[in-house]
């Protein structure tokens, strides 16, 4: 199979404190990959290394069969950041905020084609109704689906999320694995952090476990505990000192992109 992303030898310290030991980390072409660890194990903190966010002490990370710089392939690449609450004051529509997925390093206007591929991605996650609505008229958990449909927009070849469904509502849980699902059917190759499977268990084939900043299992998804694999279950975890400068809320920031 195609290799689609690739870790070696991953180290990253903040703060003078090492959150990744040496990790590695293949992806194949078309694989739903969960990371998987508890708060502080260092799985955010290790997709925001393989798209540059945080800069890694040492190692390699090859996107899509390109070292990770100048020469990663943006447009084939969809990253959410993890869920904070949106800054106000930003007065951006739904479909302003996934318009704006269209642009990076190398395309600084949206293409004519822009709008018509913003209802899809929208429509995808359940929020075609809701194109014209304000963000900050929104809830969370449709602010969360806003950021996935302004990464699916482009039409990734791969997808990294982090956290997508923590602290969201049942509805747009329950909308974000159907859309995983209708890219898993594609052939999407989906990197996703977790604390939990929850409803996205059926999805996940491949479950990466990390625990204090190294890979303890990289194989099926182990059992969840007790209560937490109904899809009503509460996702909702406080993050500490592994990711102290979250994006910004609409993903607006172009850190990783242009790099």
């Amino acid at each position: 199979m195609t290799e689609v992303l690739a870790a070696a030898g991953l180290r990253v310290t903040l703060g003078g404190a090492t959150i990744l030991h040496d990790v590695d980390l293949t992806v194949s072409d078309g694989e739903v990959v969960g990371l998987l660890g508890a708060n502080g194990s260092g799985k955010s903190t290790l997709v925001r290394a393989l798209v540059g966010v945080v800069p890694a002490e040492r190692g390699t990370v090859r996107l899509l069969g390109e070292p990770l710089g100048r020469r990663t392939p943006w447009d084939r690449i969809g990253y959410v950041p993890q869920r904070v609450a949106v800054a106000s004051g930003v007065p951006a529509t739904a479909r302003e905020v996934v318009v704006s997925g269209m642009l990076h390093g190398r395309r600084l206007v949206p293409p004519r084609h822009a709008g018509r591929r913003a209802a899809e991605a929208l429509e995808l996650v359940g929020l075609g109704h809701l194109a014209h609505r304000a963000c900050q008229e929104l809830s969370g958990g449709q602010q969360q689906r806003v950021l996935i449909a302004r990464a699916l927009v482009r039409r990734p070849d791969l997808l990294l999320l982090d956290e997508p469904v923590a602290g969201v509502d049942l509805p747009s849980q329950e909308a974000f694995a159907r859309a995983l699902a209708d890219l898993r059917t594609s052939g999407t190759t989906v990197v996703v952090v977790l604390h939990e499977l929850g409803a996205l268990a059926p999805l996940v084939r491949r479950a990466v476990v990390l625990r204090h900043g190294s890979v303890v299992h990289d194989g099926a998804p182990p059992a969840p505990a007790p209560g937490h694999a109904a899809p009503s279950h509460d996702h909702v975890h406080p993050h500490g000192g592994e990711d102290a400068s979250p994006p910004d809320a609409l993903g607006l920031s172009t850190v990783g992109w242009s790099s």
